[in-house]
């Protein structure tokens, strides 16, 4: 049991590390940059299909962020030359993501989005009425 306590605590630090408030940004850009792994994994196995979510693409904006905060802060070369432009297609991926949601419909049954010209939706099959047919009914007052 001493080498897991040595392990967790060591050199009179935690695992060993001499902790700051950037050395805080540097793992939380870590760990939210690693995390998409997880999100995009969850995603596919849930739709029985490769999918990747606008949450993967804001995982690694901000972690790719993150870490470049803390690779200017090091003055780390190599940090900041592999996170200095991977914004942009992050960025743009989200835009992209942003405009299909916004042309296409969206199952009210299982959120997926659907191309406008469909009547049901492909991953669960329910009867799928663009929100246009909603905002030009007139309403009916009783």
């Amino acid at each position: 049991m001493d080498w897991l306590t040595n392990l967790i605590w060591y050199n009179d630090k935690l695992f060993g590390i001499e902790w700051s408030v950037w050395k805080v940004i540097g793992w939380a850009g870590n760990l939210i940059f690693f995390s998409r792994f997880f999100v995009q994994w969850y995603a596919t196995e849930r739709n029985k299909q490769v999918v990747v979510p606008a949450a993967f693409w804001w995982l690694s904006l901000v972690g790719s962020l993150l870490l470049l905060i803390y690779g200017l802060w090091r003055r780390d070369s190599v940090f900041i030359f592999a996170y200095l432009f991977t914004w942009i297609p992050y960025i743009r991926n989200l835009v992209i993501h942003h405009r299909h949601t916004k042309r296409h419909q969206i199952c009210i049954q299982c959120g997926v989005a659907s191309p406008p010209a469909a009547n049901f939706c492909s991953t669960c099959g329910s009867h799928l009425v663009p929100e246009t047919a909603h905002a030009n009914q007139p309403k009916i007052e009783r």
